[in-house]
This record gives C-alpha cells, sequence and structure tokens, in this order.
C-alpha cells in the first residue's frame, strides 16, 4: 500500500450576528476548518483535520509543501508524517492533520479504531469519552454578565457534568476586577448546586496577582481547574501558582512536540497538560501524554473548532493511561459537525466512539459547495 494523493479543503461558514463571539478585544465573525484527505493507491482514504488556527490556506500550502515526502511511502510506517517543529502554526496544524489522516488509515487497514491502536499493550481503550461544554466566550462586562450563569443552567439541562468558562470581555473597559469576576464566579457555583464540575481558562490575560487571587477563590468553591491564567512563557510563574494552590493549573495548548513540555513538567508547573491532537497531532499528543503520566500529570487535551478533531481527540483520550475528559466548543455553530456525513452520538455528557475501524468518521457531500472558504482572518477587533 503507498500514499497516492493528498489534498487540503479549506472550509468556512459565517456567524450569524447573534452567533458572533468575542473575548478581550476580538469578536469572531466566522468559523473554519482545514480538512486533510490522504489517499492510497489501494483505495483506502484517510482523513484528519488541522486546528484551523494554523490559517487554512497556509495550512494547505504546508501539505502540498511536505506531501512530496509522503506519497510514494506505506502509511503504516512509524514515522512516514514527520514531527511537529513546535510554535509554528501553519506546518504544525499540517503535519497534525496529515498524521490524523494517516491513522485514520491505519485503523482502516488492521480493521481496528484509532485509539486501539494508539492505547498501550494490553489497555483497553474507552468506548466513550465523557466530554465538558467550553464556552463562556460572549458574555460581556457592559452588558449582562451574568449571562454565563443561565449559560451554565442550559449545559446542565443538556446533559454535561462539566463546564468551563472565560473570564469576559476587556475587563479594562468595564473597569472590573478580581474581586467582581470572584462574584460571578460564585453565582455560577451557585447555580449549578455540585450538577456539573467548573473549570477557568484565564486566556493568559491575568497577573501573577490577580490568578493568585482568584485561583484560591476557586478552590474555595470547588473548581476544578484554573487554565492559562499567566502568559505562557512564564515557567516559574506557574510554578508558583500550580504549588500555592490546591486546584491544578494547566495549559499547553499552543506547545506540539514533548520538549516543549519538559520544562513545565520538571519544574512542576502544569498540574494537567493540554496538548490539542490537531495542533500537535495524534503521534505526538500520546507522546506527550505518556511522558506527563510519568509525572503523575494527567492530559486533557485542548479541543477547539470542528467536529472531525472532535472525534480524532476522542480516540486520543479514550487511549489514555489514565484518561478523564474532553473539550467540546459551544460556540463553533453548524460547520462543527455538517462537515460530517453523520455526527457521533453524544448523550449524558459523553461522546460515543463508532464501532468502526479507523477514525469511524466520514465526511459529508460537496463540502466546499456547502462551505466555501471565506478569506480574512478568524478574528477582528472588536472595539
Amino acid at each position: 500500500m503507498k500514499i497516492s494523493k493528498i489534498r487540503t479543503l479549506c472550509l468556512s461558514r459565517a456567524h450569524e450576528p447573534a452567533r458572533q463571539w468575542r473575548t478581550s478585544t476580538v469578536r469572531v465573525p466566522k468559523a473554519d476548518a482545514a480538512i486533510v484527505v490522504v489517499e492510497t493507491d489501494e483505495g483506502v482514504t484517510g482523513i484528519g483535520e488541522a486546528c484551523a488556527y494554523g490559517n487554512p490556506p497556509r495550512i494547505r500550502e504546508e501539505v502540498q509543501r511536505l506531501a512530496p515526502t509522503l506519497i510514494g511511502r506505506d502509511p503504516r510506517e512509524p514515522d512516514v508524517v514527520p514531527r511537529p517543529v513546535g510554535m509554528n502554526a501553519p506546518v504544525d496544524t499540517a503535519i497534525a492533520g496529515l498524521d490524523a489522516a494517516v491513522w485514520d488509515i491505519r485503523g482502516q487497514v488492521a480493521g481496528r479504531r484509532v485509539a486501539d491502536l494508539l492505547a498501550a499493550p494490553g489497555q483497553a481503550a474507552l468506548e466513550r469519552v465523557r466530554l465538558y461544554a467550553s464556552g463562556g466566550v460572549d458574555y460581556d462586562w457592559e452588558n449582562r454578565p451574568e449571562s454565563v450563569v443561565a449559560e451554565a443552567l442550559d449545559y446542565v439541562r443538556q446533559g454535561f457534568t462539566a463546564f468551563k468558562m472565560r473570564i469576559g470581555t476587556e475587563w479594562s473597559w468595564a473597569g472590573v476586577t478580581a474581586e467582581r469576576f470572584i462574584e460571578l464566579a460564585t453565582e455560577v457555583t451557585r447555580a449549578v448546586a455540585g450538577r456539573m464540575e467548573l473549570m477557568l481558562d484565564g486566556n493568559q490575560r491575568l497577573t501573577q496577582a490577580q490568578a493568585l487571587q482568584i485561583g484560591r477563590a476557586l478552590d474555595e468553591l470547588g473548581w476544578t481547574w484554573f487554565e492559562e491564567p499567566i502568559p505562557q512563557q512564564d515557567i516559574p510563574g506557574y510554578a508558583h501558582l500550580n504549588q500555592a494552590l490546591g486546584l491544578p493549573v494547566t495549559g499547553g495548548e499552543q506547545y506540539t512536540r514533548v520538549e516543549q513540555f519538559e520544562p513545565y513538567l520538571e519544574q512542576r508547573a502544569y498540574g494537567i497538560v493540554q496538548a490539542d491532537g490537531g495542533w500537535c497531532g495524534l503521534t505526538e499528543g500520546m507522546r506527550i501524554a505518556r511522558r506527563a503520566h510519568e509525572f503523575g500529570v494527567p492530559h486533557c487535551p485542548h479541543n477547539w473548532h470542528n467536529g472531525l478533531m472532535t472525534v480524532a481527540n476522542a480516540h486520543l483520550v479514550a487511549a489514555l493511561p489514565a484518561p478523564r475528559v474532553l473539550e467540546l466548543c459551544m460556540v463553533q455553530g453548524p460547520l462543527q459537525w455538517g462537515l460530517l456525513k453523520s455526527a457521533p452520538t453524544i448523550a449524558n455528557g459523553h461522546l460515543e466512539l463508532a464501532p468502526r475501524p479507523g477514525l469511524g468518521a466520514e465526511l459529508g457531500d460537496d463540502l466546499e459547495d456547502r462551505f466555501p472558504y471565506i478569506e480574512g482572518s478568524w478574528a477582528e477587533p472588536a472595539r
């Protein structure tokens, strides 16, 4: 079996005005996707979604650049897809899409799910993966910030057992302080009344002092984790927070090589790592997870954007040595599952892995006609 052709689909869908969301100083007017398709000379085709933060047209360029190094090779070769280079979004996400597509082929050829191939020998991969609703991105400190409370309650009604929110629009616009945020977090906690785990993503926007104050409050409120509270490169700052707080401080979604996680693990700077298969690929994602496991640190992948990436990351979580939970973007809109022929079953806050070989997913028909790519950035200045 040889790889015979590789192509990339660049897709978009504009958000209706009411569906546009914003966080900090940007507004998001559309949803994007980059899908890598790898064909073989024996008629087996694999698909993988590359994280769209790599920019779909740039991802396509990088896939085209890499394609000659893969075409003519057996997709079952362990090193057929190169490792990510680290912190180069178009290159790394292109590699991630290729890697997922190749794993899809391997599973189909072996007649096994990708999760079963990724799992350690003798380990049974999960049949379903618990999801957390990832939202809290469109509440506005100048206009009904309490809407995030209603959002949390809606996820309870949908059957989710965990919810991650952000810290809202730019705090300086409305004079928001750490104390005011803690009041809102307390309202969310009281509203869900123990029916969901709660997590906070700081989007690297807080100072060390703010993060420590908020983190201590979250500890008292019983929240599950505190994600990227301060700038990512501040490893000593993360180490201090992670060791000063009871709840784990998490991060690493943009990192794509295990070497980038080493100093965080060695300095106990992350209580949970969050490498994303759409950024780093499934191969490197498992390498990162296993290395973190050696330090007693769980892996809960970042997972934004669309359904094919969610399916791939679900296979990764199902194969982990200590699987916990997977992120599900709640604001992506119809493109999220519309790019698949059929969405996976999600019930009681869990995604059920299809009992089919490979990733168990198929692309929908006429995707480039239904979701033509919209030029321009996924983010626009909010003010």
